[in-house]
This record gives structure tokens, sequence and C-alpha cells, in this order.
């Protein structure tokens, strides 16, 4: 089955080898943008707050799908040939830090989003000109009306003339970024909504979106927006940031329309097709395929957790219960193009995101969803907070947290960490064997081998045939066992290394179903 996070994940895909290294480096000087521009209007951020909420206090309305025929029914690749003239670039010679490029409605991205530029206090919206574009392998309609835009990319200068793709907003209410010389990955969603949930999923979209001019002094970039859906309308606030690591700091205020007792706060979703632990299931000449290696967490009371996704043969659905989380994300750990040996995807270079939770979350869970796959093109693999408070019609609630799209996370254990996990048949054929790998300098500091402890558990099942390695340089510590499931179909692991009883390593944990 083709899912709506599917279709986007193929079509922006496509859109990220659009933005050429360089590509308007030699541009001719345009003014701040070519597109019509309306009237101008106050502007004020609290606006943004106030319209959400009116707009929850009113029946849903969903947004117009209107297109011309001639775009209603793109191919994926005739969508892909349509590119913003260079010369049309917003802010592109401005040298202001930042540059915006407007997308097209078509194919998958038949909802519009409404723009507004913000300069001086004053909002203006931008309007589409067909003539700004060049439609490639589409014929446009005649005398084409504005039909608006279906979302935008934020552009970042390069070194040496020219821009890369910073982030991207478009599709529903996804968006990502990436680091400097990343490749495109992992995507986010400002909310997500019964993912996964027997009732039905619900998709909230960006209506619309203000986006100051960025100060001369400054380097970031204020991106207001109004999401809207059948059961709540929402404010936010994005900051990007753009450096060694993008971070997007974002800011909502949730109003429910209607009693909400499933939302995901600081969604994130990505493709993993196999890994070192789960690669025998599906016959591909790459040794391993995914945009990620597992969902770490920084819990409230402090443990470090790692998980290791799984393209697993059934859905899968876990929540790790927990309290103010102090951080949670998808990490790319394994950068060794070696493991991978795709020269199209280049897997080992896609980002990681982490969140960093600001304020007070609560109660809650952050939960991961496992959806089987036999297609690279699925993000198949999703992550949220669940709040436990569910949101009654008329309330509302706000949260915020930093995203880091990043190589290497802010924040690391201070504790050896898992750098292996992998998964083969046992010694007879309903047992599992599993090798667990752990490195890091916190290992060197205990004297001797005999002083570790693998605390290791399995619910429900039984581990048997534990074996452990330490390295001689003392730097690499492993585990070796099996689980023995009994008649059951499905087992949660858990494994710590520990030394005088306390902690000397991250907690590795992975579900292992059949």
């Amino acid at each position: 089955m083709v899912h709506r996070r599917d279709v986007l994940r193929l079509a922006l895909g496509a859109l990220a080898g659009a933005v050429e290294t360089g590509a308007y480096a030699d541009a001719a000087s345009p003014p701040s943008t070519g597109f019509p521009l309306g009237a101008p209007t106050p502007f004020d951020p609290a606006m943004v707050t106030d319209t959400a909420r009116a707009l929850a206090k009113q029946p849903y309305k969903a947004l117009p799908q209107d297109l011309p025929d001639a775009f209603k029914t793109l191919t994926y690749d005739q969508y892909v040939s349509i590119h913003l003239r260079p010369s049309a670039t917003i802010w592109a010679n401005d040298n202001i830090g930042f540059a915006l490029e407007p997308l097209h409605r078509g194919f998958a991205f038949s909802t519009p989003m409404q723009i507004n530029l913000v300069a001086d206090g004053q909002a203006r919206r931008l309007a589409y000109d067909a003539g700004l574009f060049d439609f490639g392998k589409v014929t446009p309609p005649a005398n084409l009306g504005d039909i608006g835009f279906s979302g935008f990319r934020v552009l970042a200068p390069l070194e040496h003339g020219g821009f890369f793709e910073l982030a991207t907003f478009q599709g529903a209410s996804f968006f990502r970024a990436v680091a400097r010389g990343q490749e495109p990955g992992t995507m986010a969603r400002a909310l997500s909504i019964k993912t996964a949930d027997p009732r039905g999923e619900e998709f909230p979209a960006i209506r619309s979106v203000w986006i100051e001019r960025p100060t001369l002094a400054g380097n970031t970039l204020v991106i207001h927006a109004i999401i809207d859906s059948e059961s709540v309308s929402g404010a936010y606030r994005f900051t990007v940031h753009p450096g060694e690591a993008t971070i997007i700091d974002t800011e909502c205020t949730l109003f429910a329309r209607a009693a909400l007792d499933h939302y995901g706060i600081a969604t994130m979703s990505a493709t993993h097709l196999s890994g070192s632990i789960d690669k025998t299931r599906l016959d591909d000449l790459r040794p391993e395929v995914g945009e990620i290696d597992g969902l770490q967490m920084l819990t409230g009371k402090g443990e470090w957790l790692w998980r290791p996704v799984s393209n697993p043969a059934t859905l899968q659905i876990s929540t790790f219960i927990d309290e103010n989380p102090r951080g949670f994300g998808f990490l790319q750990r394994d950068r060794d193009f070696d493991h991978y040996q795709d020269d199209d995807q280049h897997w080992e270079n896609r980002p990681s995101l982490w969140i960093e939770p600001i304020g007070d979350w609560s109660f809650g869970g952050v939960q991961l969803i496992e959806i089987p796959s036999e297609s690279d093109v699925n993000d198949n693999i999703i992550a949220y907070w669940r709040p436990k408070q569910p949101l009654n019609a008329g309330s509302d609630i706000s949260f915020a947290y930093r995203q880091f799209w990043c190589k290497v996370p802010p924040e690391r254990p201070p504790l050896a960490t898992v750098s292996l996990s992998r998964s083969g048949r046992g010694s007879s054929a309903k047992r599992r064997r599993f090798l667990v790998e752990f490195s890091g300098e916190a290992l060197s500091q205990i004297k001797s081998p005999e002083d570790i402890w693998p605390n290791l558990s399995a619910s429900p099942g039984s581990i048997v045939s534990v074996r452990t390695f330490m390295s001689a340089d003392k730097m690499t510590y492993r585990v070796l066992f099996e689980l023995d499931p009994g008649g059951e179909t499905f087992s949660e692991l858990r494994l710590v290394l520990e030394s005088h009883q306390k902690p000397i390593s991250e907690t590795w944990i992975y579900r292992w179903t059949p």
C-alpha cells in the first residue's frame, strides 16, 4: 500500500536533486522577488496565534484542491521537471544569508500554501506567476491565473558562490533540513495525528506561512505558520539557524476543534530497509539500506537508551513511557560508505535528527512505529512524543523544542555506546543469536574485564549461552548471546554494561519478532 508520506518522500527526493550546487551563482541581479506581491498589511506574530485560535472555533474547511487538468494528472517525472527560473529566486542577490524558492503545485502536492513575506512590520502575499517557472516536460495551459504554491524551499549560500538546499516545507505539515554537505533524509512533521491508528491517520496541512526577511546582522530565518485539520488548528514559529548543524527552534500552540487522544509532537520519519541486525529479510545487493540506524533517547531520569530500528515482517508499535524527556531522535551512526555500497543514495551522508524538548512536557512516551517495507522510497520508521494528556474540544496546549539536523548530536552519552548490533540463526531452529558491541573511552577506565557485567534480560523468553569479549586496547566490549523465545512471537531485549553496580554503557533495547 502506498501512503501519503511515501509519495511525498518520492517527490521530495527528486526535488533535492534539482538544487544543483552553485545553481544560482551566475544569476543576473534581480530585485528581492520577481513575483507579484499583494498589498501590505500590518503583521504581528500574535496575530498568527489569534488566527489559529479563531480558526479552531469554526467548522473545518478543507483547503481547495482545484488545479488545471494539466497539473492534476502530472506524473512523477513531469512534476520534477518543473523548476523556478534562477532569476526569480527570492533574495538571491540581497546578501542576507538566505534565499527562498516557491514550489509549484501538482502531482502529490495539490494542496495550496499561502506564502507571505514580512519586512518592516508589513506582510505581503506572494502571488503566482507562470512566467517565472520553467515547465520542462509539462505544457502549461494558457492564461494561468494565480494558482498559488505547494510550499517553499529555504536556500543558504555556499562559501564560493551559489546556494544549497537548507530546508524544505512542502506537503501536509512535512518539512526537512540538512547540515552543510549532507544529503536530505529524515523528514519532520509539524504535527501528526493518529499515526498507525486503526481509526485512520489524519494529516494536518500548513495553510499559510509568514516568512520574515532576515536582517543583515542576523543569521536566522523566522517562519510563522498556521496548520489546520479536522481535529486541530495550530500556530507555529520556526526559527532556522544554519551552521555546522542546522538548528530549527520550534514553538507551537495547538487549539483543539475536536477531542483528540492521539497526537504526535516533534514527529520524524525515515527510510530503513535493512541494517546489520535485520538484513536477512530482503534480497538486496547492498549490504545495508537506510537513512537511520536507530532511535536514541535520553529519559527524564537521565538514562541513555539506544534502540536499533528494523524492517519487520508485521507492523510494530513500541512506546517508551517517560516524564519530561531530555532528548530523543533518529541517528545515522554508521558513516562508512562500504557498509552501504550505494553510489546513488549515499545513505552514509544522511542527517541525524535530535530533538531537545524545552519546558514542561509532562507525562507521555516516545512512540516508535516500524512498518514493513520492500522499497527504499518508503518512510517506514516513524517516531514522535505522544503526550498522555488528551486534548478536549476547545482546549489548547503549547510545546517548544529544538531540532538539530546534524552528523553528530550535540549531546552524547558519557558512556560506552553501541557500535554494532547483529542477529542470526541460533544453535537450534527456534533460537536467535545476537551480538552487541559497545565502544568508547568509558571501557578503558575499567581495570579488568572481570569488573564488567552484562545486565541482560528478555521478556518474554530466556537468555542462554552468554559470552563476552574485550578487545586488546580495552576500547571495545562484545556480548554474544542467544534468545530462546519458547513459543512466543516477540521478545523485548534489554542489555546494559555495569561495573560495581553502576552503568558504564548506554542501554541497548530491541524487540525481536520472527
